[in-house]
């Protein structure tokens, strides 16, 4: 797929990312919390790739995948507490960026550009998360799922996004591993990408969801905004 043709075609200038599964490999340690807590319920653990692509859809999913629960159930809650409890405590023993990642976000500040974080985890999971790995201080804008009243897949999220970084939706790229952060995405008028390395589903069909283009890696984030230079030039 070639980059999207918006009304303008505007230099991008700022890459927003999506958190779980885009910018940051969180799944082992919230596939780590998960089976903490089914042991303690004395349950069984699963198996990381089990976990591994549910993980894009929150803490909702990942107690409904674990303990077959929903917020209806006078037992959701509880075990939700419970996970994130372990979670936030544990919140970055092996999570990192993917690999590549670093390397393209020096490359965009590099290169003048800024990036920042649009997500649908809360402030106080997003905030130690990125703390712990001294990215706060290099993002342009963290909007969380709790900045705003809506989220994703709700455009204002990454609207507000925009405004906090001086630019128009056109100077903006976002990339995502769900099809709710390309929906996010096409809704605000702004080209998406898919990260198809981070936690697609065996039932998703990324090609259907009118992105902008498919990356297969970190690195593919650099070549399309290459291409979309060349296209300008």
């Amino acid at each position: 797929m070639s980059p999207e043709q918006t009304p303008n075609h505007q230099a991008i200038r700022t890459v927003l990312f999506d958190l779980d599964g885009t910018l940051l490999d969180t799944a082992p340690d919230l596939a780590n919390a998960l089976n903490t807590v089914l042991a303690v319920n004395g349950r069984q653990p699963l198996p990381f790739e089990t976990i591994r692509p549910v993980v894009s859809h929150g803490g909702r999913a990942l107690v409904e995948l674990g303990f077959a629960l929903k917020p209806e159930d006078t037992e959701y809650e509880p075990i939700r507490q419970e996970f994130l409890d372990v979670y936030l405590a544990h919140i970055a023993e092996h999570t990192r960026p993917f690999p590549g990642m670093e390397e393209v976000l020096d490359t965009i500040e590099l290169r003048g550009m800024r990036w920042g974080v649009v997500t649908n985890k809360p402030h106080w999971l997003t905030d130690p998360l990125l703390d712990a790995l001294d990215l706060t201080r290099r993002a342009a804008c963290v909007v969380c799922g709790d900045t705003l009243n809506e989220s994703k897949p709700h455009p204002a999220p990454l609207i507000h996004a925009c405004r906090q970084t001086g630019n128009a939706v056109e100077q903006c790229v976002y990339v995502g591993d769900a099809e709710r952060d390309i929906i996010a995405g096409r809704r605000a008028g702004m080209p998406t990408l898919v990260a198809l390395f981070g936690y697609i589903g065996a039932d998703d069909d990324p090609e259907q969801w009118g992105a902008s283009a498919l990356v297969t890696s970190p690195q593919g984030i650099l070549n399309w905004l290459e291409a979309r230079t060349r296209q300008q030039s």
